[in-house]
């Protein structure tokens, strides 16, 4: 099980919000980059998860300057958010992104998305935000009548490389991750899942690990960190047993 600490970036800030409320804000750091390097730092290996929160919203990349400064850097990061054209894509890729992350995006435009899973094999990660198993879009501000599972189904035949499963309501609480969503989408598809959305404890991350027979092999973990909970460096030593 791998540590794949976030930086959400709104505004220039990094910054943490509570189930996706934009009104429910917490500024972290004036310098998302340097937050980025302090984690990399600790981390070693695998890569930083950037969210483009004002992406979301606005439906294009509003954070460029910064991916190209964490490539500058030397830190490896994957990004998500507003990404929904090929012209995007390649401008995230071509800032130095190692994953592009599509959410809304690959719920829209399934051709979109086939499109550019064989255009960048490998590299094309599809985010599903979930609120009571039910995908939501952009930026969580739009509720859909789509299963999580099915579409789960659905971008690993359109041939997205991994899933990144958040669920909304557990995201930001500190009340523990939704494992069972995420297990249900993991068992249903053949590519690896991330869990995402509440970590707020060690013992969480102990509670992941055996969901990783069922393909969940990476942990995304943002406040958790931001407030002390505990360190990259235990969340490693945990996560690998």
């Amino acid at each position: 099980m791998r540590i794949v600490p976030a930086v959400d970036i709104r505004g220039g800030l990094c910054v943490n919000l509570v189930q996706g409320d934009y009104d429910r804000e917490t500024v972290f750091s004036e310098t998302p980059v340097a937050q980025a390097r302090l984690w990399w730092d600790a981390l070693g290996e695998g890569l930083i998860h950037i969210v483009d929160l004002d992406g979301a919203k606005a439906g294009r990349c509003c954070i460029e300057e910064h991916l190209r400064a964490l490539h500058e850097a030397a830190i490896p990061y994957e990004v998500g958010g507003g990404i929904r054209n090929r012209e995007t894509v390649e401008a995230v890729l071509g800032a130095g992104a190692e994953r592009v992350i599509l959410g809304t995006a690959a719920h829209r435009d399934p051709a979109f998305l086939r499109e550019v899973c064989t255009a960048h094999p490998g590299r094309i990660v599809v985010g599903i935000d979930a609120r009571d198993g039910k995908v939501s879009l952009g930026g969580w501000l739009e509720d859909t009548e789509t299963n999580a599972v099915d579409f789960a189904r659905q971008v690993e035949d359109a041939g997205a490389a991994r899933i990144i499963y958040t669920d909304i309501l557990s995201d930001g609480l500190m009340k523990g991750p939704n494992y069972e969503a995420t297990a249900s989408v993991a068992r249903a598809v053949n590519i690896p899942v991330t869990i995402s959305g509440g970590i707020s404890a060690l013992d969480d991350i102990a509670r992941a690990r055996p969901y990783a027979a069922d393909g969940v092999d990476e942990i995304i973990i943002g406040r958790a960190l931001y407030l002390g909970r505990f360190t990259v460096a235990e969340a490693k030593a945990v996560a690998r047993g």
